[in-house]
């Protein structure tokens, strides 16, 4: 009887003892939803599922990946901002949800929404389709000069940061070109391939399969130096075009998530990001990590929206 109870009293200090740490450091939810705009292959699609693969087990979460289309994001961005503000639902952040208030304003923007983490910067490349007879960006750019109009490129969504770019190289060159948007990356590929498009402007993980299969080749990268793992692939600065790019990926939730989900999605990444087997994915894929807690991707958001906002009035987009 006396051992029972010895039993007992251990049990129950062993539970005052580690209860209250695991549940302060359990999520408050089972399941979480992660919502793209982009459609199924794209950029943020194929981050947000081979993110989840790694995070779920860390944070002891279930992720469900949702692709809301429409809207250039819009659609995407009001399902999240409606949400519940309960750590249960987030949007997968690009620049193309700032992009697309500024240029259509919609109902909900990218400020109706509160920054949790920023990821990833994500290099953007020039692409071809292998049969194309450009060979260089070199070559894009005599074309497009000498055909003024008759160009056709192509981009992701309306409001992506693809389809700027390629406005500002258009202007740069003066080669009033055809610039095709999609919804979502996947799309764009298939009319590289199919050769309705000249060019396409996308991330290295969204052509990495057809690039293995000598499908695509890889014209110019809009960086300001050299992907590391592509030492040969020129910038388009060195090619004779002054585009540079930052492209991000991280998340945002509904206003009011609290600040202790957020602290528990930065700290899960943090041991995300350091784990070898997933770090062998993202170099692979030339992910550069930039991770930033909510407070820091607070201000990068707020500065990024300044200097599109100042983009698209040099374009003469927006007044």
């Amino acid at each position: 009887m006396q051992a029972f109870r010895f039993l007992v009293l251990t049990f129950a200090c062993a539970a005052l003892a580690i209860g209250p740490g695991q549940a302060q450091n359990k999520y408050p939810v089972s399941t979480v939803t992660l919502v793209t705009h982009s459609s199924p292959g794209s950029g943020s699609d194929v981050f947000l599922r081979e993110l989840i693969r790694h995070l779920g087990p860390e944070m002891g979460v279930s992720f469900v990946v949702e692709n809301v289309r429409g809207g250039s994001g819009a659609t995407a961005v009001a399902k999240v901002a409606r949400g519940p503000a309960d750590g249960s639902m987030f949007y997968a952040t690009t620049p193309t949800y700032i992009q697309t208030t500024l240029l259509s304003k919609p109902q909900f923007g990218y400020d109706s929404l509160d920054p949790l983490v920023t990821v990833f910067f994500d290099p953007e490349v020039i692409f071809v389709r292998t049969e194309s007879p450009f060979r260089s960006l070199k070559d894009v750019v005599a074309y497009s000069q000498k055909n003024i109009g008759r160009a056709k490129w192509g981009a992701a969504n309306p409001g992506s940061l693809e389809r700027i770019a390629l406005e500002r190289m258009s202007k740069l060159l003066g080669a009033r070109a055809a610039i095709v948007t999609h919804e979502g990356g996947g799309d764009l590929l298939i009319n590289v391939l199919n050769g309705t498009l000249d060019i396409g402007v996308g991330e290295i993980q969204e052509v990495s399969s057809q690039l293995e299969a000598k499908k695509v080749r890889l014209l110019a990268s809009l960086t300001d130096q050299r992907i590391q793992t592509l030492p040969d692939l020129k910038t388009a600065k060195e090619e004779g075009v002054d585009l540079v790019v930052t492209k991000f990926r991280g998340l945002a939730g509904p206003k009011g998530v609290p600040d202790a989900v957020a602290a528990q999605w930065e700290a899960a990444m943090k041991k995300v990001l350091a784990k070898p087997e997933y770090k062998a994915v993202y170099e692979k894929e030339n992910l550069i990590v930039a991770l930033k807690g909510r407070a820091e991707s607070r201000s990068f958001t707020t500065a990024f929206a300044k200097e599109v906002e100042t983009t698209l009035r040099d374009l003469g987009v927006v007044k």
